[in-house]
């Protein structure tokens, strides 16, 4: 066992002594020695149910032969933290959050490792130091929430974020916002939408790393529960046999995760998660994959925030397997292990539709014929840059630019209605280097929605969106302002064109003399973390992952 390294023979003792203090016995430490990396938290309804489940998976660790010791992570309320300065620590927080998982497990030598994951950050950096690692193990998402009530119809956690620009364009009054926020989130479990926490935990999934029909039970059904001990006996079995995630996380799984973001209408922020996926595993993959693969993968599940349904209403349809029994049919998936010790042609082979249900479509009636994602290129976004095509009709948007230099500006503009329809809302200096840490802009984008402008102006920024996010929307504009990208040369009232269709997003105005008279801004963090990363993140068309 790698753990003999800690625990064995004479020299060890002084280590034996310490872990006997915390409660093991001489018959804990001649078992394997599991990590359960937790990343629960009060801070947030996504993680604080994770406790429990943590206890469920150590139960079957050692039903099945193993030691289990828990460890816990930091985690950032995307949610919460939305239209702030704090918003800025959520996409560096995937970075530490996979760092220290990596940091205690190669330090105690573990055996394997499960690890327990529910806000958005957390998914992609539990699986991220999985594949650093390369030692057996799985990961669990704690679950959906379910949908919340308002006047007699189900919500979520959208509809509270398009509540502010209701309110200021007068469709809402302040106790119809409060009445909404009282009952939008019910309990635990991470955002109900095909928003991004799902979005990543279907990925997940198909990717192989989490087993299948594990991460789609909602976080208060009884039955998660029961997952959770299977998932502790799961990891065993992947001990047992030796099976590791370099094994899993191939290009191949990497385009099966893919293919099911686009089916599901999911958040373009799959992009740069599974871009960093992908890069700790060692496996080539590009930016233009996306695009490859969205273009022949129809929208099959009806799915807020561009659908009707949450992520609760998919699981009670039929679920992941009978998703990817509709991608096999298509020819869009291929086969390959996962955590659950069966392939992922097994696990499909076993799904079972609900008679009657609509939220997955027979691939006969899609929603789209092609998937929920496009990668452009142009004059503004040479290295690349993501739109999201699930929750709206439009594909060609030409305007005048009104040009924001941070989130705030932007925002302060919406609320006092000084967008108006026809206008492409640029928000810059907010990418990976230049916000530090690419703020999602949901606050902005909600307002908009709310204030009914969605469908009438278009969007783009060197930020992020959040998988909520819907309209035309186009994100991770690179190279990002910060770094001299063409986006910072951009000026009120410039022509912007942006086409899906010809998968191009351009301006019209002389950039070059512009870019002659433009010098860096002076960084907004001096030291600290946020210094740190900033000096260390690479381009959001790499997946803004942090270069050593």
């Amino acid at each position: 066992m790698q753990s003999d390294a800690i625990k064995k023979g004479i020299a060890r003792a002084p280590a034996r002594a310490m872990l006997k203090a915390t409660g093991l016995t001489d018959a804990d430490l001649a078992r394997p020695l599991v990590a359960v990396a937790n990343t629960w938290s009060e801070v947030t309804p996504c993680n604080f149910h994770l406790r429990t489940l943590a206890e469920k998976v150590k139960e079957g660790i050692r039903a099945a032969g193993g030691t289990p010791i828990e460890c816990n992570t930091i985690v950032i309320s995307d949610g919460i933290t939305m239209g702030t300065e704090g918003m800025k620590a959520s996409l560096v927080s995937r970075e530490v959050i996979a760092d220290s998982i990596e940091l205690f497990v190669r330090a105690h030598a573990f055996d394997a490792v499960v690890a327990i994951c529910g806000c958005d950050k957390t998914i992609p950096a539990t699986v991220m130091a999985l594949a650093r690692l390369n030692i057996p193990g799985l990961v669990l998402y704690g679950g959906s929430i379910m949908a919340g009530r308002f006047q007699g119809h189900d919500v979520t956690i959208q509809d509270v974020f398009e509540a502010p620009g209701a309110f200021a364009a007068g469709k809402m009054t302040a106790q119809q916002v409060t009445e909404l926020e009282d009952g939008a989130c019910p309990g635990a479990g991470a955002c109900g939408g095909q928003f991004t926490a799902n979005t990543m935990a279907t990925a997940i999934s198909f990717l192989g790393i989490s087993p299948m029909g594990a991460n789609e039970v909602p976080a208060v059904d009884p039955r998660k529960l029961q997952v959770a001990i299977d998932c502790g006996k799961a990891v065993m079995e992947l001990l047992r046999r030796d099976l590791r995630p370099s094994q899993i996380i191939t290009h191949a799984s990497l385009e099966n995760a893919i293919a099911s973001v686009a089916a599901t209408g999911g958040s373009t922020n799959a992009v740069l998660h599974l871009l960093g996926i992908a890069r700790d595993a060692g496996v080539p993959l590009k930016l233009d994959e996306f695009d490859k693969i969205s273009a022949k993968t129809p929208i099959l599940a009806d799915l807020k925030p561009g659908g009707r349904f949450t992520a609760p209403d998919m699981f009670h349809a039929g679920g992941m397997r009978l998703l990817g029994k509709r991608l096999r049919e298509a020819g869009l998936l291929q086969d390959g292990p996962t955590a659950s010790g069966r392939s992922l042609f097994e696990e499909i082979q076993s799904a079972q539709e609900t008679p009657g249900q609509e939220a997955i479509r027979p691939l006969a009636n899609p929603i789209k014929k092609d998937g929920g994602l496009a990668i452009l290129r142009g004059s503004l976004a040479p290295e690349g840059c993501v739109v999201k095509l699930a929750g709206h009709e439009r594909i060609f948007h030409s305007g005048p630019a009104r040009v924001f230099d941070s989130e705030e500006a932007a925002f302060e503009a919406v609320q006092k209605q000084q967008i108006k329809a026809g206008d492409v809302v640029v928000i810059r200096y907010e990418g990976p280097k230049g916000g530090p840490g690419m703020r999602e802009m949901l606050a902005v984008t909600g307002a908009l929605v709310g204030q009914g402008l969605g469908e009438s102006i278009a969007l783009l920024t060197d930020g992020r969106f959040s998988g909520a996010t819907h309209g035309l929307m186009v994100g991770h504009v690179a190279p990002e302002a910060a770094q001299g990208g063409p986006i910072a040369f951009v000026r009120d009232g410039d022509k912007i064109t942006l086409d899906v269709r010809a998968r191009r997003l351009d301006v019209e105005a002389n950039l070059d003399e512009r870019r002659a008279q433009w010098k860096p801004p002076a960084p907004r963090y001096k030291s600290g973390v946020m210094a740190k990363y900033a000096k260390l993140v690479s381009s959001a068309s790499e997946g803004a992952i942090t270069n050593a």
